[in-house]
């Protein structure tokens, strides 16, 4: 079978079996390696993804889900509206501590202040509560969605 997906506005021809988990596309086939594996069950956001501008996890979901959607990885957030303020928050804050939580928090963030960009704090604690960060980053993790957001 055939399947095309469209990560950071590139089509690319797939490979793997359609039932893959789009991570393991995106990590071993197309060689993205920013959006971690985490826990394997959509329950860290460690593998958090951006699909038609909202953040979701991709550990699970099989790549034949995506054929029809807009991708946008960690590697190409940057060039979205917001993605590049968000980075650049994450790095004045310092948000990011070992970093292994970071991209998905970054897609979060992103997503966030695409649909919200004046949003709360409560608004930002409830975007970020299904990303696990063991380090403890979280404060900085959220004046740096402040930042972004210019509040």
């Amino acid at each position: 079978m055939s399947l095309t997906i469209r990560v950071n506005g590139q089509a690319h021809h797939i490979r793997s079996d359609p039932d893959t988990p789009l991570a393991y596309v995106l990590r071993d086939e197309l060689g993205m390696k920013g959006t971690k594996l985490g826990c394997g069950l959509e329950q860290c956001g460690a593998c958090a993804v951006l699909v038609d501008g909202e953040a979701v996890p991709s550990c699970v979901a099989t790549v034949a889900a995506f054929a029809q959607r807009e991708i946008t990885t960690i590697e190409g957030i940057g060039a979205t509206p917001s993605g590049r303020r968000v980075q650049d928050a994450f790095v004045a804050e310092s948000a990011a501590q070992c970093g292994y939580c970071t991209a998905g928090l970054v897609v979060a963030a992103t997503a966030l202040l695409g649909v919200d960009p004046n949003p709360g704090r409560a608004t930002i604690l409830d975007a970020l509560t299904r990303h696990l960060c063991r380090c403890g980053s979280h404060p900085r993790v959220v004046r740096a969605v402040q930042r972004a957001a210019g509040s």
